[in-house]
């Protein structure tokens, strides 16, 4: 027994209200993963704030019909697809995936969107290889240490030098 309008049409609204919050979206193909891996990869996505939603193609080209900004997702809508909607952290998101397909060996990406453009995979795992945004704010924070220390040995410097210089001269005066 199949779903009813009313069924689809909440559906359908719940995909345009996460993808209205979405920064990427990723089209998987996830035939022959069962239910346990499937939760194992939602369990897998939940820190990175990624939300991973089977449903029809159908259903999902309803719901981007009239956001442009998705319009892109139209060429990966063919086949069984789980869709990995990404919040937040891109990075993290692509990550957690690629662990989860290196156990499974069962998905494989066939596109994403960002920012209003088509994606393929290779372009997916570059954006996967970025550092995420707690290892850059690490190293921002690195660098201003860096800084700050050698701006406090050069202001310790000076006086220091000056020390110097006056006791140079006292010696070279008893001398």
């Amino acid at each position: 027994m199949g779903r009813t309008y009313a069924n689809k049409q909440e559906i359908v609204a719940d995909l345009k209200q996460l993808l209205s919050e979405s920064q990427m979206t990723m089209v998987v193909d996830f035939q022959g993963l069962t239910v346990a891996e499937l939760t194992d990869l939602r369990n897998r996505l939940r820190p990175s704030n990624t939300v991973c939603k089977v449903t029809k193609n159908t259903l999902m080209e309803i719901a981007i019909t009239d956001q442009a900004k998705w319009q892109p997702l139209t060429a990966f809508l063919q086949g069984p697809s789980a869709f990995l909607l990404v919040k937040e952290d891109l990075g993290g998101a692509i990550k957690a995936y690629q662990e989860f397909q290196k156990v499974t060996k069962k998905t494989t990406i066939r596109g994403g969107v960002f920012d209003g453009q088509a994606l393929n995979e290779e372009q997916v795992k570059a954006i996967g290889s970025l550092p995420s945004k707690e290892e850059l704010m690490a190293q921002v924070a690195g660098a201003l240490n860096a800084l700050t220390t050698k701006i406090a040995f050069g202001i310790k410097e000076v006086p220091a030098s000056l020390a110097r210089a006056t006791q140079a001269i006292a010696d070279k005066g008893e001398g």
